[in-house]
């Protein structure tokens, strides 16, 4: 398993306007966003940081506006679009997250991040070819709930994060649903538990699980199916894959 480091810090306002800072090689359009600490130092490909905030500690208007500002206009426009007030505020959180995450890590004014989707959606930051050269090779990726959003960072490693809410609801034919999606061995897993609502607790555990890795291997479910894949919870060292 991966060196996890969890931090929760308050997200990094902008500076106050200033003159066009340096234009810099790598992110498309990136400018020196001086103002910022030392970037973050990711010591090995086998470290990642997860960032985590929580929607509702942050209220104030005047905050949000300008994590909305750090957005493009595309961002924008979609943040926007979303019904609802609260479904607004956390896709704004949730693009500012990655946005001034990212910029923690290569001193880069996090307004300057551009992005794309591979062909199965998943987001990746648009490097430019001379990028490598800078040793910025991150990547990133985020899940969020109606109470908390996170982001991880890894360097020169993919990753995929999926959260899930704690008291999650779901329907009782959860095992049916297992049947249908997991592998025979996790199926089996599931039915040895005796306890109800300890099994539930399993199947939402293993699903997360499943949904992270299908997102750090950035083929979508249809690219990767849960049921071509084993979760071992119960291993010597801790969660195992086992792909079929």
């Amino acid at each position: 398993m991966r060196h996890l480091l969890l931090r929760r810090r308050a997200m990094p306002l902008p500076p106050p306007a200033s003159p066009p800072p340096p234009r810099m090689p790598g992110v498309a359009g990136a400018r020196l966003f001086s103002s910022l600490p030392p970037p973050l130092p990711l010591q090995s490909r086998r470290e990642v940081h997860v960032w985590y905030l929580l929607p509702d500690e942050l209220n104030d208007a005047s905050q949000l506006k300008m994590y909305m500002d750090l957005l493009s206009p595309s961002e924008r426009k979609a943040a926007l679009a979303m019904n609802g007030e609260k479904l607004q505020k956390g896709a704004v959180l949730s693009r500012a997250l990655v946005r001034t995450t990212l910029s923690r890590y290569c001193k880069v004014d996090p307004r300057s991040f551009e992005f794309k989707k591979n062909k199965f959606g998943k987001p990746e930051i648009l490097w430019q070819p001379d990028d490598n050269r800078m040793g910025w090779p991150l990547h990133f990726n985020i899940s969020h709930t109606s109470s908390l959003i996170a982001c991880g960072v890894t360097m020169d490693t993919p990753i995929g994060i999926d959260i899930e809410e704690k008291k999650r609801k779901t329907k009782k034919n959860f095992l049916s649903l297992a049947r249908r999606y997991f592998t025979p061995s996790e199926v089996d897993y599931l039915d040895k538990i005796p306890d109800p609502d300890a099994q539930q607790k399993e199947f939402i555990k293993l699903w997360t699980l499943k949904e992270a890795y299908v997102k750090a291997l950035g083929r979508g479910f249809s690219g990767a199916p849960f049921n071509k894949f084993s979760i071992v919870l119960a291993a010597k060292n801790g969660i195992q894959i086992s792909v079929s």
